[in-house]
């Protein structure tokens, strides 16, 4: 758990650092393209048009940084404070502030973010305006002065450092070893954060001084991948060997890197593929002397080329990185492959690996992870991914024509994670940004997909969406016939310690959820099931996420900690007949569960099967005694 906390808090921290640029990638291009057009080395020389070079790269696009950071902590007075700061590293410093501003903006927005909350409901009607203008001016100017004295000279030094550590490197022949961490990093999706958040700024100061830089291939690169996935191609099985043209043609001409990130997850060997592919392109560019005069976003062999310095020795050299990486990763990914044992659902279990319950996908364990039931009205499904660019623009494109045919008025869109609004209903993103994405917007439904191109998820959520009233729970009733939880032998030998009459409590009454999880946790604990701290963590999980389960159901239950405060599996039953708000949701019926050794997930089955039917559930809740309820739920 400590481990997944870090790699979050560092997912995070990396995406609101190419959160900052990548916004504003479309003028690094343009600066780019006016430095390749017009200097006096450029492709058509201009003495006049070249004038804008300097000014660009000097003071506009610092300022956009600067601006995007401080949005980001504080919406437009964040942005303003965050740009006004800006210029005080721009003229304290005598090298483009990139850097500078990824530091300074942020700060600025998150300075004028406390300062509004201090005096929040303290301003007298009428003087809004007034304040707010002049604290945002005041602050705005007291921190460009001590960007300008301190934080300027300082960022002009540490990036001194870095630039003479690449020449170093490159001077050495050392910068191939870059690839032991950046591409492995690349499939903790770190890539955005590696590639702009780090070398873009690096990069562009390079290309004010030589016209290029190799910094900008060295993770946008797409012949490591590319290795991959043709090796996929000729000696994959199953799915993998299926998906893995489609993926290859997104991922080298569409420039979607994350997509062939399930293809290595897969066989974890792989990652010596990738490594060492990156190694040997950034070797051959080393010896060709290649580079881009602007970063490539997204890194497909397209926005390589239109990025490329135009000359002969460029293209040369950047092609020749880019096939010498695909050559050296697809022979050392194909050794692997035909030497290693393979399996036709590698891909689906590779994505699904956090999954520990099963070796394969769980409805079951799904119930105990998920967010709940999927929320009413749903008008807009948002699909997020690192940049909001690249796998988040083509997942939506394939859920939006799938909800087209299914003839539902629901808007699909893409964005960045950082960028998700709170209201946000549901959202989709691959399973290892999930984490990332709750973070943000806990209160939404979350999905996880694992293909891009084929995930099951789209037709699921399609189906859920159509006819919402049960689906979860036939999920559980179809995952509990496949294993055989329906076998009455079974079901005679545990039903008399699992539920007892004692346990069954008809007719209540609560005030609100809260109240219910611990009038059920008291039952489990007085019926011998629990330790007393157990109830505490019924209530935890359900502020994590919500145990609603549709049809008028809740199954509260306690954490994935809290099962050594289980004694023995068994379940308590309360029937609300006028029900008892679950996070918006009516509720009639509470199942509290204590789960050990496993039975948990043959209770939740049991009580699935039953409660798909909305007739039972009808019956249920009209009971007048604990037996009826009982010998209802015999009944499954």
């Amino acid at each position: 758990m400590k481990q997944s906390n870090i790699k979050v808090a560092v997912q995070k921290f990396g995406n609101f650092l190419s959160s900052m640029v990548m916004p504003n990638i479309s003028a690094f291009i343009a600066w780019g393209l006016i430095t390749a057009l017009f200097i006096p080395t450029g492709f058509f020389p201009n003495e006049n048009l070249a004038k804008m070079v300097s000014p660009m790269v000097t003071y506009l696009l610092p300022i956009l940084i600067g601006y995007t950071g401080g949005k980001l902590v504080h919406q437009e007075r964040g942005a303003v404070v965050g740009a006004i700061a800006t210029m005080g590293v721009i003229a304290g410093a005598d090298i483009p502030m990139f850097l500078g501003a990824m530091v300074i903006g942020p700060l600025g927005g998150f300075v004028i973010k406390k300062f509004d909350q201090l005096i929040e409901g303290k301003v007298k009607a009428g003087f809004e305006m007034l304040v707010n203008n002049f604290s945002a001016g005041i602050l705005g100017a007291i921190l460009a002065i001590l960007a300008f004295l301190g934080v300027g000279p300082a960022v002009d030094v540490f990036t001194g450092w870095l630039v003479s550590g690449v020449d170093w490197l490159v001077g050495t022949g050392l910068l191939p070893l870059t690839s032991i961490l950046i591409e492995p990093a690349k499939v903790l999706f770190l890539n955005n954060a590696i590639n702009h958040g780090v070398l873009s700024p690096i990069g562009v100061e390079q290309v004010k001084q030589t016209g290029q830089s190799i910094l900008f291939l060295l993770e946008a690169n797409p012949g490591p991948g590319i290795g991959v996935l043709l090796a996929y191609m000729f000696f994959g099985k199953g799915t993998a060997k299926k998906s893995a043209p489609g993926a290859g043609i997104i991922h080298f001409f569409g420039g979607i890197h994350e997509i062939y990130f399930p293809y290595i997850l897969m066989r974890p060997m792989l990652f010596f593929a990738v490594i060492l592919g990156g190694m040997s392109g950034v070797f051959t560019l080393v010896l060709l002397g290649g580079g881009l005069f602007a970063p490539s976003s997204p890194g497909s062999i397209i926005a390589i080329t239109a990025v490329t310095p135009h000359h002969a020795s460029a293209y040369i050299a950047n092609f020749a990185g880019v096939i010498v990486a695909a050559a050296v990763s697809f022979i050392v990914s194909s050794f692997i492959l035909k030497t290693g044992k393979q399996g036709e659902d590698d891909l689906e279990a590779a994505a699904q690996k956090m999954q520990e319950m099963k070796g394969k996908k769980s409805s079951v364990s799904n119930v105990l992870t998920d967010q709940g039931a999927i929320p009413d009205n749903v008008t807009k499904i948002i699909f997020a991914c690192d940049a909001g660019m690249g796998s988040s623009a083509m997942g939506a494109s394939l859920l939006r024509k799938k909800v087209k045919e299914a003839g539902m008025n629901i808007g699909v869109t893409n964005m960045a994670i950082s960028n998700l609004p709170t209201d946000a209903q549901i959202v989709i993103t691959q399973e290892e940004l999930t984490p990332r994405a709750i973070n943000k917007v806990p209160n939404a439904y979350h999905i996880s997909v694992d293909n891009f191109l084929s995930s099951p998820e789209y037709d699921k959520l399609i189906s859920e969406l159509k006819f919402p009233a049960s689906s979860t729970l036939h999920d559980i009733v179809d995952e509990a016939e496949e294993n055989g939880t329906d076998n009455s032998e079974q079901e005679v030998s545990h039903s008399d310690d699992l539920l007892r009459p004692e346990n069954v409590f008809i007719n209540q009454e609560f005030a609100n959820k809260e109240e219910a999880i611990r009038f059920a946790g008291r039952a489990l604990l007085n019926a011998g099931y629990v330790d007393e701290s157990y109830i505490e963590a019924m209530i935890e999980r359900d502020n994590m996420t919500s145990t609603y389960m549709g049809n008028d159901v809740a199954i509260p239950h306690g954490t994935e900690e809290a099962k050594k405060a289980v004694i023995k599996s068994g379940f308590t039953v309360l029937q609300v007949p006028n029900g008892v708000d679950f996070d918006g949701q009516k509720v009639r019926l509470i199942f509290g569960i204590a789960g050990k050794d496993g039975t948990h997930l043959e209770i939740l089955s049991g009580i699935a099967v039953t409660c798909s039917d909305m007739e039972n559930i009808e019956k249920m809740a009209k009971a007048k005694t604990a037996q009826e309820i009982i010998d209802i739920i015999g009944k499954k």
